[in-house]
């Protein structure tokens, strides 16, 4: 064999092998890009996860309320709480509604300045506001004020609702696309919160709007940590069917 058969040879042979590489990283980029792109892929959350959530927050004393199970699957709710929050001897009192899900593209249910106009109420008015925690942190949510005419009065109700990415709060839908999606970590559930309070009796709508940021505020990290506990609950039982595929 001559010299220049062998170096033939040597460049036909790295050739060949940096084709590979390239293949090689080709499809690891592709994988990784996926990952990237796609929200996490979680397993279902065990459907009583938030019935955690303790039923005496401060001043406030909670009861469960009937939720019919087709407005919870048409949600897409794998977890979900439906109570109401009473204090000052009953005289005052707000509903919360919970919903939790591993992250899909449909992340949660929709809006409630969607549903609630579905369900003919007027949207009267919107505003952002971040309440101070007793921890230094802030709880980014948004308030609605609703009114709907019947047939004796006309009601008037309001809202505060905001979304939770693992134990993070979100303000809003987009924010809460924005956490899944960016990639520099992994959210393995997601959820909504919804605070609600009747403007009735001697409950003006001021009043019904303090009412429903004071239990917020009070609730906040009790709620954080509630969703930090599903997310490690998770992380485990990823873990574990990845150990369970890798064993067969």
């Amino acid at each position: 064999m001559t010299n220049d058969d062998l170096n033939r040879k040597l460049v036909v042979a790295a050739a060949i092998t940096a084709g590979l590489l390239v293949l090689m990283l080709g499809l690891t980029y592709r994988v990784l890009a996926a990952r990237l792109l796609t929200p996490a892929s979680t397993t279902p959350i065990d459907s009583t996860a938030l019935e955690r959530f303790p039923m005496q927050i401060v001043d406030w004393t909670g009861e469960d309320v009937f939720m019919d199970g087709d407005v919870l699957r048409k949600l897409g709710a794998e977890a979900s709480i439906n109570r109401r929050y009473s204090r000052s001897s009953g005289l005052e009192s707000i509903s919360l509604f919970i919903i939790a899900k591993g992250v899909t593209l449909n992340l949660v249910g929709d809006a409630p300045e969607i549903c609630n106009v579905v369900n003919g109420y007027t949207l009267m008015d919107q505003r952002f506001v971040e309440l101070p925690l007793g921890n230094g942190m802030k709880l980014p949510c948004t308030i609605l004020q609703f009114s709907r005419s019947g047939s004796l009065d006309e009601e008037k109700k309001t809202v505060l609702y905001y979304y939770m990415a693992n134990s993070e709060f979100c303000s809003s839908r987009s924010v809460l696309r924005s956490r899944v999606r960016r990639g520099n970590s992994i959210v393995r559930c997601v959820g909504q919160v919804q605070i609600a309070a009747s403007a009735a009796g001697a409950l003006t709508a001021d009043s019904a709007t303090q009412l429903v940021c004071d239990f917020a505020a009070d609730s906040a990290v009790a709620i954080s940590e509630l969703f930090k506990q599903i997310e490690e609950d998770q992380s485990v039982n990823s873990l574990r069917i990845l150990q369970e595929g890798g064993s067969r």
